[in-house]
C-alpha cells in the first residue's frame, strides 16, 4: 500500500518568492481535475502507545530537523538507471483539464556517464506561451527540481542547502522547504518564520501524533503527523499538515506529505505533496512524487496544476 499522505521588494519580491514556494502548486474534452494520490494511506495497527520504545514526540522532532536522508536518496539517482514516467496537468479558472504534459525516459549510467532518453513524449492544450517558455512557474520549477536531479545540476555539492544564507535562490530555498521541513526560510515576506513549524513560537499551534504502521505491506514504521490545531487562524500558520514515515528498523525517513495553505490580501495558495521513498540494493531511492495545489500571485493568472511521477526498475548500470 502506498503510504505517504511555499513578493521583489514590492511586487516583483512578492512573485519570486510567492513562485518559489508554491512552485511544487484542455479546454478539451471538458475533463475535469485530476487529482493524484496526495494522501497518506500507511496501514496502521493501532493508536501505538510507543513508550515502550522509549520514544516521544521531541525524538521525532529532532530526526526530522537533523535527516539529510531524504535528500540524499535523490542525489542517489545519479548511480542508477532507471524509467521514470511523469504527468503533469495544468487548469482553467472552473479546474477543467486545460494543459497536459507526459514524459517517458530512461535514465542511464554507465561508467559516470549520464544518459537521458525520452521514449514517449505528449504534449497538449495551453502549455506553451509564445516564445515557448512554459506558461506556468509550477512546471518550470517541477522541471528544476525533478528533471535536474536526472542530471547533474540537482546532484552538484555535497550537502543539502542551508536555509537562510545571503546569497541563497529561490531554487535553494524550495529545496530546503521540501527536504528540510520544519527549518526557517528567510526572504519570504510575511512566511518565512511560519514555516519553523517547531520553533517555540510556532509549536503552540499544532499537536503531534505518533504510531506504528506497515508501509509497502511489509516495512515496519513509525508515523509521526504535526497537525494545526482546529483553533488556529489560518493567519498564524502556513503550514497545516507535515507527516513522516520512518522506517522502524533504521529511523531513516522513507515518506513525507505536507500540506500548505495560506492568504492574505496579497497572495494565497493551498497545495498539497506527497513523496515516497524505497530501497533498491540497500540505497534509499524515491519511487513517488504527487502534487496538487493552486496558488494566485498579483499581475500573475491564477496557477492551478498536478503532477504525478513514479520512478522505477532501478539498477545498477
Amino acid at each position: 500500500m502506498s503510504p505517504i499522505k511555499t513578493m521583489f521588494k514590492k511586487i516583483t519580491i512578492l512573485s519570486a518568492s510567492c513562485f518559489m514556494l508554491l512552485a511544487f502548486s484542455s479546454k478539451a474534452q471538458e475533463i475535469h481535475r485530476f487529482n493524484p494520490d496526495t494522501l497518506i494511506t500507511i496501514r496502521i495497527d493501532s493508536a501505538v502507545n510507543i513508550k515502550s520504545h522509549r520514544l516521544n514526540a521531541q525524538d521525532f522532532i529532532d530526526a526530522v530537523v537533523a535527516d539529510t536522508s531524504f535528500y540524499q536518496a535523490f542525489r542517489n539517482m545519479k548511480r542508477f538507471g532507471f524509467t521514470a514516467e511523469n504527468r503533469i496537468y495544468t487548469y482553467d479558472k472552473k479546474n477543467k483539464v486545460d494543459g497536459k504534459i507526459y514524459r517517458k525516459l530512461v535514465h542511464s549510467n554507465v561508467n559516470g556517464k549520464h544518459k537521458m532518453e525520452y521514449v514517449a513524449k505528449r504534449d497538449s492544450g495551453n502549455v506553451y506561451k509564445k516564445d515557448g517558455k512554459y506558461q506556468l512557474y509550477t512546471v518550470e520549477m517541477f522541471d528544476y527540481i525533478f528533471e535536474n536531479a536526472y542530471n547533474s545540476d540537482f546532484t552538484k555539492g555535497d550537502g543539502i542547502p542551508i536555509a537562510g544564507g545571503k546569497n541563497e535562490s529561490y531554487k535553494d530555498k524550495l529545496k530546503t522547504l521540501i527536504f528540510q521541513p520544519g527549518r526557517k526560510v528567510t526572504g519570504i515576506p510575511f512566511i518565512s518564520g511560519k514555516t519553523e513549524i517547531f520553533s517555540k513560537d510556532m509549536r503552540e499551534y499544532y499537536y503531534y501524533e505518533f504510531a506504528r504502521g506497515t508501509y509497502l505491506d511489509s516495512i515496519p514504521v513509525y508515523r509521526f503527523k504535526v497537525i494545526r490545531k482546529p483553533s488556529t487562524s489560518d493567519g498564524d500558520t502556513m503550514i497545516k499538515e507535515l507527516t513522516t514515515i520512518f522506517d522502524m528498523r533504521t529511523f531513516k525517513i522513507l515518506g513525507r506529505y505536507v500540506d500548505m495553505k495560506y492568504s492574505n490580501l496579497l497572495f494565497s495558495f493551498d497545495i498539497q505533496m506527497n513523496i515516497e521513498l524505497n530501497r533498491f540494493d540497500g540505497v534509499l531511492m524515491p519511487t513517488k512524487v504527487s502534487y496538487q495545489g493552486n496558488w494566485d500571485i498579483p499581475f500573475h493568472k491564477t496557477e492551478r496544476a498536478s503532477f504525478l511521477i513514479l520512478h522505477k526498475d532501478y539498477k545498477v548500470n
